[in-house]
């Protein structure tokens, strides 16, 4: 072999060369700080906030990202916390993560279970859990922030670090773009993200473009009647067997109205309505959870529902129903030119057998609205029950725990060596280094 073949055949393989020798990097860096990641899990894991109070968590990852020479801001938007680090000439690229927690009172007898309490809307004391891996989340952020800010040689550009507050209550993001985040800081040229998932084993990711998760909308619906005694019904209008019936009638939009190729959901997930045995009520609450795709699939749903309801008020004589429609968290649609362009670094970060394609979820996530708003943006999946324990728990039967579950909880080391190997090599393939 002369020379130039040999210089020829060096050209080519070190791409592959630089790649393997910067996985086994990642992999050595993340296994030397793990046991300090595990301790800032659990101190997040341990201090939940709930959606619109995460004061103290974003000032924890205000700290973490200062420390790490990013230029921070906070109070975006409510909580939200932005950390700029520059690294020469480049992309700009929007890292995000969410800080709230769920009012959810833990039940996964771990040694460092939750034991916090809030207040709620509603004046009520209730549990506070980290049940929806938020705290994953934060801490494989600051993770990929301190390896970044530590090896400087691997990318270049822009990276803009986000957390974002009230996730679970679909408006944290809104807020942001609202007060400015992409006017106030450089607009992204991409945005990613990760989520937690229960049925994922640890060690590996789902990705999906197009659409992957769903609209998500509320409805409150309070059908009236007229209240009098239970022996008597044919003085009275009664609001609970008109509500009965319109549980019942709902179910057909989706399968009567709706095209059987077309996602869509209509849950009654409340029904309150009447005091005692014998009274016949003056009105019955009822509150919707509406899950779909497509634009017209939603639009669709909330005309059926606000017909149905006052048909059947008009059906019984009763007064028209007050009906209060909340449009929610738009689907989530990941770009997919940008899938396409990271699915080889993942595949080359963590292994083929480890990178799977998501199925579609009708769960919400707010993380769409940078997608709205211009972004190309990209959410995968990041498994995070070890697979001995879902083997262990299909044999018993029964299923994992979901997210917002009180039993949920992350095997955390291998949920985060593979959250911030994924995520680096991401980082590498849209801010390379310049050569």
């Amino acid at each position: 072999m002369n020379a130039a073949h040999q210089i020829r055949v060096v050209a080519m393989l070190l791409p592959l060369l630089l790649a393997s020798s910067s996985s086994a990097d990642d992999a050595t860096w993340v296994e030397g700080n793990m046991e300090e990641l595990v301790g800032l899990y659990t101190h997040f894991h341990t201090h939940p906030e709930l959606s619109y109070h995460e004061e103290q968590t974003a000032a924890r990852l205000a700290k973490e990202l200062e420390a790490v020479g990013c230029e921070v801001t906070t109070g975006v938007g409510g909580h939200g916390v932005v950390g700029l680090l520059k690294n020469g000439d480049g992309p700009t690229l929007m890292l995000r993560c969410d800080l709230d927690a769920l009012p959810v009172t833990e039940n996964t007898g771990l040694e460092y279970a939750s034991k916090a309490t809030a207040t709620n809307e509603e004046g009520v004391e209730v549990g506070v859990m980290h049940a929806c891996g938020h705290d994953i989340h934060i801490t494989n952020l600051i993770a990929v922030a301190r390896y970044l800010s530590s090896h400087k040689n691997e990318w270049s550009g822009r990276l803009m670090f986000i957390g974002q507050p009230a996730e679970e209550k679909g408006g944290g993001a809104k807020a942001m773009i609202e007060d400015g985040l992409f006017e106030r800081f450089p607009r992204p040229d991409f945005a990613v993200a990760l989520h937690v998932d229960s049925f994922i084993p640890a060690g590996m990711i789902g990705y999906r473009g197009g659409y992957a998760m769903a609209n998500v909308d509320s409805c409150d619906i309070t059908v009236k009647g007229r209240g009098g005694h239970g022996s008597y019904p044919q003085g009275c209008i009664d609001p609970i067997a008109q509500a009965a019936l319109l549980v019942v009638d709902l179910q057909t939009i989706v399968s009567r109205e709706i095209a059987p190729l077309e996602p869509a959901v209509v849950t009654v997930g409340s029904i309150h309505g009447g005091t005692k045995h014998n009274i016949i009520p003056d009105s019955c609450h009822l509150q919707l959870t509406i899950r779909s795709y497509s634009p017209e699939v939603r639009e669709h749903l909330k005309e059926a529902i606000i017909r149905k309801a006052r048909a059947i008020a008009e059906s019984s004589r009763a007064p028209e129903p007050e009906i209060k429609y909340t449009e929610g968290t738009p689907a989530l649609f990941n770009d997919e030119r940008l899938v396409e362009r990271v699915l080889p670094a993942l595949v080359e970060a963590l292994g083929e057998d480890r990178v799977t394609q998501a199925d579609k979820t009708m769960g919400g996530e707010d993380f769409s609205r940078y997608g709205l708003a211009g972004v190309p943006i990209f959410m995968y999946r990041l498994g995070s029950v070890e697979r001995e324990r879902l083997s262990r728990i299909a044999e018993s039967g029964a299923l994992p725990p979901s997210l917002h579950s009180a039993e949920y909880y992350p095997d955390v080391r291998p949920t985060l060596r593979t959250g911030v190997i994924s995520m680096v090599s991401v980082v590498r393939e849209l801010l390379p280094a310049a050569r």
